[in-house]
């Protein structure tokens, strides 16, 4: 077998596996909620499952490159040190915010039932979350996981799509997830969680640029071009 077909084999696997993994999502939510009767939940685990894993079939397609960037370890050698300390605690907030949502909304109800409005509201922005998710991945290839520099893969500055609006799309599109998540499941402390994995993002966001303008060439630049970093006029 070539490295093109041992590649292509990897790439299939990356794809396999996240159908499987993914599924993990609605299990949980449900055993932690103690209802599979929870119409909520399944609006959510649906538009979870459906649309992340649109964008591994994508990926898949269009850019396997990215694919196996996306599935790298959360620890790597080019890594920035400080970033593996930020990945290990970002990723128990999100475990806790994902916990906390349905034992709060459902099975212990400690949050007030929100209003339909509110709910729909968590839908679009919930929704909103992955179509910016997935322009970011279409119009970047080097959107890894890990604060990193890729020169192996020819790392330049993207200035186009989304890139051309804030600089850090990926991190606004994550932004809306954690915050329209806890909207439509009705969870206070889920939004609160949310809110606090948002502020993580955003200080993130200025560790990230700090290298970029120190060792991607034209960052400075582009920068002075895009003004907002998550947020336009905001932040």
């Amino acid at each position: 077998m070539n490295h093109a077909d041992a590649a292509a084999k990897a790439h299939l696997w990356q794809v396999i596996f996240s159908f499987f993994y993914l599924l993990i999502f609605p299990v949980v939510l449900f055993l932690l909620a103690g209802d599979w009767y929870w119409t909520e939940g399944w609006i959510f685990s649906i538009d979870f499952c459906v649309l992340s894993y649109a964008i591994v079939i994508y990926l898949y397609v269009e850019d396997p490159a990215l694919l196996n960037e996306r599935f790298g370890s959360p620890v790597q050698k080019n890594q920035k040190s400080w970033d593996k300390i930020f990945l290990t605690l970002f990723f128990l907030g999100f475990l806790v915010w994902y916990a906390i949502m349905p034992l709060d909304a459902r099975r212990f109800r400690w949050s007030p039932e929100f209003p339909l409005w509110l709910e729909i509201l968590g839908i679009l922005l919930f929704i909103l979350a992955f179509i910016i998710l997935f322009g970011a991945l279409k119009e970047n290839t080097f959107a890894a996981p890990v604060v990193k520099m890729q020169k192996e893969r020819g790392q330049r500055v993207i200035s186009t799509g989304l890139y051309g609006i804030v600089r850090h799309p990926m991190y606004s599109g994550g932004s809306l997830l954690f915050i329209g998540g806890p909207l439509l499941l009705g969870s206070i402390y889920g939004l609160v969680i949310g809110l606090l994995l948002t502020v993580m993002i955003a200080v993130r966001s200025l560790g990230e640029e700090e290298m970029l303008k120190r060792e991607l060439d034209g960052y400075n630049e582009y920068m002075k071009k895009v003004k907002w970093r998550l947020v336009p006029f905001v932040f």
